[in-house]
This record gives structure tokens, C-alpha cells and sequence, in this order.
């Protein structure tokens, strides 16, 4: 049975309920899987577990919520995370809403074992939601249990923290709980479940809401509720845009084509790949949001895809995701079409989208390179030709931009070097440097002598480059073997594996002298092996 508890003087969280304030709830009681209509959310609480444990938690995070470093100490604080407390002042809902998966309309999706604790408003004014995943079934769970298993918690808490200190627009997590529990799960859905232990995530963000919150009102036709959501998410999320009308919505939806634009240019900076690009991941802040089978490049290869639900169509591969991301908003321009009845603005938006992913494109393309600028008069044939040459031989994305920033060579001095001495730098990039084609060999230093001459031009002191490609460049991302080897020492009942990388993750562009380990091209073990190079929805 759940109990209520005053806020605690360490725990005391400002709560201010307008999402449940001011939206229509569902009127049915009951937390049994239906169809919700005529409403937003469904209030529901979040199921209580047997045995509750602080695995991690994000220091950043708690500074954003003004939670006192006591609280961590407070394993009564730990169970309002589990969802075994509930603080006076919360309100926990689930939101209905539905979506594209995988490019087909599968209607009523929902938070199916999310659960909004409430809204925080911090010292600052700045408002969070606080969102339990994994914490029981809601009304919009179907047939699943609306539980989450360890391993894809590790991942979510991690990668959330990662996109955050790699500079990636993302949601947050403020903790991860073990439950104590098990939870029966088919990772391959290949009709072998097995019990895993449970974990519950908090996360945070100043709002949840998805391209699928509109496209299920408009959708079922519900044009007045859709128009209350889009007023409500304006005065909100967007007040700067001033008070609802036909031309704040059209501003409203250009702002949301600019900020998914400029995610997606940083997914493709460190190499992230969402995997589950599905409209109802998709947010209308811009942010990621939502961390199943995610992945990083390893060898960089633009049809890589880490989800083996997707294995088949590659919708949502690395090289895909701008596209993807532009298709998403048509659906979001779609569902939104009967608050504007024109079309031209909402065509104009999405166009806008693609001007504005090219531009940052190459503004991040000429960053990564060392450029004071992208030039037209030939960065683009460079950059082409770059990124067809690292896919000539298995080249891990990271080190070999990283090592690019230690290349150090004049015109002058290139044409005195031999291709050994050229290319001798960038060998720690290369999976199988001994494998290395005269070809490749051939056009990679013909492209490092085409790079000299751009990098002279720009007359950058060496140090000043290395400087301006290492703040864009990290050293460190989560790599899915380190997750993967965290969560086996968790599994094990040791969770500082978790904080430990979590750590080095705080600094992804700083040499961090004793961690050289955590930059570490994937070995071999890990190629094939399930949560390192496959991965699938199941969490």
C-alpha cells in the first residue's frame, strides 16, 4: 500500500500541477488498459516495490530540482523515486497519446509504464516534470506489464547524462532505483524470456510532450481538445511566442522544425543513433527523448542501425535520420493543419527544416575539421570525400576525428613525408590497421595533403585547431560495450560501475589521465555480443 508523506525540509519540491490543472482528465477510475478519449491524461499511481536501492543518481540534475546533497542520504526519498511514496503536492498521471511506428499509424499509444509525478517549479522558476519509467502499468500500458528491466535502465540514466555533457539537447534522469524484483523478459523476442532484475529511472525534462500528443487528438477527429492541448503547450512550454492565434501556432511549428534540425546535426556530431525514431519519440522541444536501443557509431557506417527490430528496413540507420526526422514533422504538420487550414506555412516550416539542417550541417562539418568557417568554394568535394574514405576499412568515428585534432602538418612539410609518416597518427582509428588497401592508403593521404592546404588557409596556430576540434570532438561517449559492462557489474550487485562511468562521462572532450580505458575502440568480445552490437526494444 502506498503511503503519503509530508515533504521532508531536504526533499521540499515545489510542485505546481498545471498540465493536470488545466487539461481534462480522464473520467473513467481504475487503472485497467482502455481506450482514453476526451481527455489528456489518466491520474494513476505508480505500483509499489518489494525492495527499493539507490543505484546512481545525477548530482546536475539535483542542483536543476534544488534538492539538498542530504536527500541522497534519505532512503525514505529513495522509495518516492521506486514509487512506493507519493509527496504531498504530487499529482502522478499518465498522458495519452499515439503515433508513427516505424512509419505506420498505430493509434492510442501513451505513457504505458511512465508515470508524471508532477510538475517542480525550482527557485530559479524554472519548471520540471518529474517522470517515473518503469513504475507499474497505466491505462495505456496493453498487454505489457508497464515494468522496466535493469539493462535498459542503466542505459536510459546513462545516455541521458552523456547527451547532456556531450552538449546534445536531451531529457534528463535524476536517479536510477533498483526494485528488488524480477521482471520476465524476451530480449530477442525470439521466444526465450527470462526473469531480469527491475529498475525504475527518474526522469526530467521541462516537458514531455511529443509530436504524438497531437496527432492522437487529430486523429480521432477531436479538433477542440487538439486546439486546447497546442493553447495549453504554447502558454506553457513556448510563451515567448506570445498568446495562441493561427500565426503563434505557425511560429510555434517553425520553432519546433529548428530545434529537431539542430538535435539531429548533434546526433550526427558524435555519431549517436537514436534507433526508435517513431513520432511518438519525437519532441516538440527538440530534445532527445526516449533511450531503447540507442548507439554509437563504432566503425563509421552510415547504414548502421542498433536496433534488430529494424534490422530489416534500416528506417532508422545513422544516415537516415535527418530524412526521418523531416518525415516525423509532416506528421506533426499534419496533425496541427486544423488549428492553421493553410498549408503553405506548415510546407514552408518543414522546408525551412532541411535549410536549416544543411547549414548547421556544414557549420558542424567545418567545427570537427578545424575551419574557422565552412567555405563553398570547395569544403563540400573535402568533406564528401572524407567521409567516403573512412568507410573504405572498419574506422572508428570518434578516435578518428579525435586523432585528426592531433594532426599537426603544413603543406610545406606533408610534401616531405612519406605516406607512413602522414598516416601514422590517425593508426589508432583503424580496427584492422594491418588490413589497410593501397587504395585506401592512396586516398587517404591524398585527402590529409587536400586537409593541409585547407588547415593553411585558415593560418590556425596548430595548438588553436586542436583546441577548437577537441571542444566539438569528445573523447569519451558511451559506448555500448561500457554500458554493457556496467550493467553486468550491477547485475552482480555492484553498482559502482555505473557511477564510475557516469563520472568519466561528465567530461566527454577532456583527456582524463588514468581513463584512457573508457575511450577504447569496441573489442573484439564485443562485436556480436547481445547489448554491445544488437539490441532491441525490449526493456
Amino acid at each position: 500500500m502506498q503511503t503519503t508523506s509530508e515533504n521532508a525540509p531536504q526533499t521540499a519540491l515545489r510542485f505546481d500541477n498545471r498540465f493536470t490543472r488545466e487539461l481534462p482528465a480522464d473520467p473513467t477510475p481504475g487503472n485497467f488498459r482502455r481506450q482514453v478519449t476526451g481527455a489528456c491524461y489518466s491520474r494513476v499511481e505508480p505500483t509499489p516495490v518489494a525492495a527499493p536501492r539507490l543505484l546512481a543518481y545525477s548530482r546536475e540534475v539535483a542542483e536543476l530540482l534544488d534538492l539538498h546533497p542530504r536527500v541522497w542520504e534519505d532512503h525514505a526519498f529513495t522509495e518516492v523515486l521506486a514509487g512506493n511514496r507519493v509527496l504531498s503536492g504530487m499529482d502522478p498521471h499518465a498522458t495519452c497519446y499515439g503515433g508513427h511506428q516505424f512509419g505506420n499509424w498505430a493509434g492510442q499509444l501513451g505513457d504505458g509504464r511512465a508515470i508524471n509525478l508532477g510538475d517542480v517549479v525550482n527557485e530559479r522558476g524554472d519548471r520540471w516534470t518529474l517522470q517515473l519509467k518503469g513504475a507499474g502499468p497505466t491505462p495505456y500500458s496493453r498487454t505489457a506489464d508497464g515494468l522496466a528491466v535493469l539493462r535498459s535502465s542503466v542505459r536510459e540514466f546513462l545516455c541521458s547524462e552523456a547527451m547532456h555533457h556531450l552538449g546534445v539537447p536531451t531529457t534528463r534522469a535524476l536517479s536510477l532505483v533498483g526494485t528488488g524484483e524480477q521482471v520476465l523478459r524476451d530480449m530477442f523476442y525470439d521466444g526465450h524470456p527470462k526473469p531480469e532484475p527491475g529498475a525504475v529511472v527518474c526522469r526530467v525534462a521541462q516537458s514531455f510532450t511529443r509530436f504524438g500528443h497531437f496527432e492522437i487528438f487529430a486523429a480521432r477527429g477531436d479538433t477542440a481538445l487538439l486546439r486546447r492541448f497546442a493553447e495549453y503547450t504554447l502558454r506553457t512550454d513556448f510563451p515567448h511566442l506570445g498568446e495562441p492565434s493561427r500565426d503563434t501556432f505557425i511560429a510555434w511549428f517553425e520553432e519546433v522544425c529548428r530545434t529537431t534540425a539542430r538535435m539531429i546535426v548533434h546526433w550526427t556530431r558524435v555519431g549517436f543513433v537514436h534507433g526508435v525514431m517513431n513520432t511518438d519519440n519525437m519532441s516538440i522541444l527538440g530534445q532527445t527523448i526516449d533511450y531503447g536501443p540507442y548507439g554509437w557509431l563504432e566503425d563509421y557506417d552510415p547504414d548502421w542501425t542498433p536496433n534488430t527490430t529494424d534490422a530489416a528496413g534500416r528506417r532508422y540507420r545513422f544516415a537516415n535520420q535527418p530524412g526521418i526526422a523531416q518525415w516525423n514533422l509532416v506528421q506533426l504538420a499534419n496533425a496541427i493543419y486544423p488549428l492553421i487550414e493553410q498549408a503553405e506555412p506548415l510546407q514552408a516550416a518543414v522546408t525551412g527544416y532541411a535549410e536549416t539542417y544543411l547549414q548547421e550541417w556544414r557549420d558542424m562539418m567545418a567545427g570537427r575539421l578545424g575551419f574557422d568557417s565552412y567555405r563553398s568554394d570547395g569544403d563540400e568535394a573535402l568533406i564528401d570525400e572524407l567521409l567516403e574514405i573512412l568507410q573504405l576499412t572498419e574506422t572508428d568515428m570518434t578516435i578518428f576525428f579525435r586523432r585528426l585534432g592531433e594532426w599537426h602538418v603544413r603543406p610545406a612539410e606533408a610534401a616531405t613525408l612519406d605516406d607512413n609518416a602522414l598516416l601514422d597518427p590517425l593508426m589508432p582509428a583503424y580496427y584492422t590497421p594491418e588490413s589497410l588497401s593501397e587504395d585506401t592508403r592512396s586516398r587517404t593521404v591524398k585527402w590529409l595533403h587536400g586537409y593541409a592546404q585547407r588547415c593553411a588557409q585558415d593560418g590556425l596556430a596548430p595548438a588553436d585547431r586542436r583546441e577548437k576540434m577537441h571542444t566539438v570532438n569528445p573523447r569519451y561517449v558511451l559506448r555500448n560495450y561500457l554500458a554493457q559492462l556496467a550493467i553486468d557489474e550491477a547485475e552482480n550487485g555492484n553498482d559502482d560501475g555505473i557511477s564510475e562511468l557516469l563520472e568519466v562521462l561528465r567530461h566527454p572532450y577532456d583527456d582524463q589521465p588514468g581513463k584512457e580505458a573508457y575511450a577504447a575502440k569496441r573489442p573484439d568480445w564485443a562485436r556480436h555480443r547481445p547489448g554491445c552490437s544488437m539490441l532491441s526494444c525490449s526493456s
